[in-house]
């Protein structure tokens, strides 16, 4: 052997490390919420306010009150039963110690105690003990209160009856550990957006939220307050999402049923959009990627609208044959099932797995909306003739689609004249800037690195696609020129359109517009574009938005960039030494990428070792689908709203 294989350690038992307690908990966090950054962080919220959902879905909970407290802190209080305190007899340990401490532990695994659960894994609260600095549970149980303290997930006290009550319930207020995640500040907007979903979702029970953080740094104070509470249920639900949409029916279709112990519920609407949104629960998780629920109501409106249309002779003139996506093109639905034991694919629960649901959603929904179509012949019509339209339509795009890739293959490399592509064929390594006008496609043409950054120049605004059909789409020669230069293509695959991202020929496609009005205008068209024909990038994670600067503050030889006003306010005092007007001081404000040289537009925007990207993530799709259709959709009433509610936020320049 030689010296070097001597002098390495033996792997032997010693080697091998059990980590006990909630230890593999902050060792690995994201294996349990998923991420460490602002999504994990509310990730906590939602595990301590499912465990309330719980107790609601079992009957003793009508109110779940949610407070950030000044420190940035989270208190969540129910009036469930209260955790039980007594005695664990395998463990020897309080059952309110074992349910916070160990992992797989608590009421979800029985039966008689939670017929359905979203917490099945049974590691939610402990999972948010063990990622806090502090956390106090305090219990309301048999007339009196009982608390315990933990740090990092170990037992700072032991249970303590501490007085009486003449209530029940469960207090749990936790502090979020800055040694794990990369933010402490919890979005107020974030949790009500999912608050409203869960009064939505479980009629009748009301869920208040407060934030009683103090404005900081003169900015607007945070201190606000909302209830959600809903009566109607799903119906209320879809009326939310489509009100910015033009409904072709007066109400949704309503859908309730139970099988073998599984409770399904859906609400649909028709509406006059191009797009499917279809959003699915489970026992009150959302359930992101679907799963046999979704797969089982979509067979139940393709098989039974096939049928009740070629009954009745309504597909007689068609020459081609109608897909499962036309049947669903502009519905939107909520498809919410409670099942006893849910197999989800991960502790973030995003894929329902249970085969023997989709034939339960299939026949509950296939089952009313026979009853529907038969009860009421008029509104049916309507849904058949827009479905006609889709399929005309989708028909259409198909040949444009297939004209567009023809072209392509005829004209050799098939990439547009336009673009200036990179060196590198490592789709890894290699970054495509999507940028506003001919005039800053030159500018970043010249500044690029050409090893591994392509330019595509973007010719004024792009189509608004939430307001076209498909196949108009295809027309639009910007939008031709961004799907051959990325090198995907929009396929026919057992009857649904999918993205085929196998050619993508890069991994990072950055929507570079001026700090303007207009260039936030054209990177929202971009942006809806890529929402509704290629959400697959975003959710890979392969689109961003350059930041750069708006200011460069100047003086003497002396110069910096500016990306805000406090930046910019900021680096003024540095170079004036203190002194509030200092004429010397030379500010330019960049109100367009043009207005920069091609050195700094590199230095600033697209240099990796200085720039700022932010990366465009879904983190709600629902929500995102509800923005989309609000800000580019048909409907005026709902934009003109948001505008006037959010006008003091817009950085307009005079």
């Amino acid at each position: 052997m030689s010296d070097n294989n001597k002098k390495k350690p033996e792997y032997g038992a010693n080697n091998i490390q059990a980590l006990e307690g909630l230890e593999a908990v902050r060792k690995r966090p994201g294996m349990y919420i998923g991420t460490t950054d602002s999504k994990g962080l509310h990730h906590l919220v939602w595990e301590v306010v499912d465990n309330s959902i719980d107790e609601h879905l079992a009957g003793h909970c009508d109110t779940i009150d949610v407070t950030i407290l000044p420190d940035n802190s989270i208190r969540v209080r129910d009036n469930g039963r209260g955790i039980p305190v007594g005695m664990h007899e395998k463990l020897q340990k309080s059952a309110l110690e074992v349910v916070m401490t160990v992992l797989h532990a608590g009421g979800k695994f029985d039966k008689d105690t939670y017929k359905v659960s979203g917490g099945l894994h049974g590691v939610g609260v402990s999972c948010v003990n063990a990622l806090s600095t502090l956390l106090k549970a305090e219990v309301h149980r048999g007339g009196k209160i009982y608390t315990q303290e933990y740090s990092q997930g170990k037992p700072q006290t032991e249970v303590k009856e501490v007085g009486t009550t003449d209530v029940t319930g469960t207090i749990i207020t936790y502090t979020p550990d800055g040694e794990i995640f990369d933010t402490l500040e919890y979005k107020y907007e974030i949790l009500a957006i999912r608050f409203r979903e869960m009064a939505f979702l479980n009629k009748g029970l009301t869920i208040n939220l407060e934030d009683q953080r103090e404005a900081q740094d003169g900015k607007e104070g945070k201190k606000k307050k909302e209830t959600f509470y809903s009566e109607g249920g799903l119906i209320e639900f879809v009326r939310y999402i489509d009100q910015s949409r033009t409904p072709i029916i007066d109400s949704p279709i309503y859908v309730e049923g139970k099988e073998d112990n599984v409770e399904v519920e859906v609400a649909m609407q028709y509406n006059t959009s191009y797009s499917e949104n279809v959003h699915s629960f489970v026992n009150n998780i959302r359930t992101t990627e679907g799963g046999t629920h979704v797969a089982g109501f979509r067979r139940a409106v393709n098989r039974v609208f096939a049928k009740y249309a070629d009954e009745n002779g309504l597909f007689s003139k068609l020459k081609f044959k109608v897909s499962g996506e036309d049947f669903r093109e502009g519905l939107t639905s909520i498809v919410s099932v409670k099942v006893p034991e849910p197999q989800f694919k991960g502790q973030t629960k995003g894929e329902l797995g249970n085969s023997e649901v989709t034939g339960i959603v299939s026949r509950a929904v296939g089952e009313a909306i026979g009853h529907y179509l038969e009860e009421n012949p008029k509104k049916a019509k309507m849904i058949i003739d827009k479905v006609i339209i889709a399929a005309t339509a989708r028909h259409a795009a198909r040949k444009a689609r297939e004209m567009v890739q023809r072209k392509n293959v005829l004209t050799g490399t098939g990439l547009p004249g336009k673009l200036s592509d990179c060196s590198s064929k490592d789709p890894v390594e290699s970054e495509i800037f999507l940028v506003e006008g001919d005039s800053a496609g030159g500018t970043a043409k010249q500044g690029r690195d050409r090893h591994f950054q392509a330019i595509l120049p973007l010719r004024g605004k792009i189509l608004n696609v939430e307001k076209a059909m498909e196949h108009r789409i295809y027309e639009n020669e910007e939008i031709k020129n961004m799907f051959t230069a990325l090198g995907v293509s929009i396929e026919d695959k057992d009857g649904e359109r999918v993205l085929n991202t196998e050619k993508l020929r890069y991994h990072k496609i950055v929507i570079m517009c001026d700090a303007d009005v207009d260039g936030s205008h054209i990177s929202t068209l971009i942006l809806t574009f890529f929402f509704r024909y290629m959400r697959e990038l975003v959710e890979q994670g392969y689109v961003y938005i350059a930041a750069p600067p708006l200011y460069q503050v100047k003086k003497g030889k002396k110069a910096a960039y500016a990306w805000n006003e406090e930046e910019r306010k900021a680096l003024v005092m540095e170079y004036s030494g203190g002194v509030e007007e200092d004429k010397s001081i030379k500010i330019q404000r960049y109100k367009g990428l043009g207005e920069m040289n091609d050195e700094q537009l590199w230095e600033t925007t697209m240099d990796p070792t200085r720039r700022t990207l932010n990366q465009v993530t879904i983190m709600d799709a629902l929500e995102a689908d509800n923005v989309f259709s609000m800000l580019m959709g048909e409907e005026v009433p709902p934009r003109r709203k948001f505008i006037e509610e959010n006008a003091v936020y817009a950085n307009i320049d005079a």
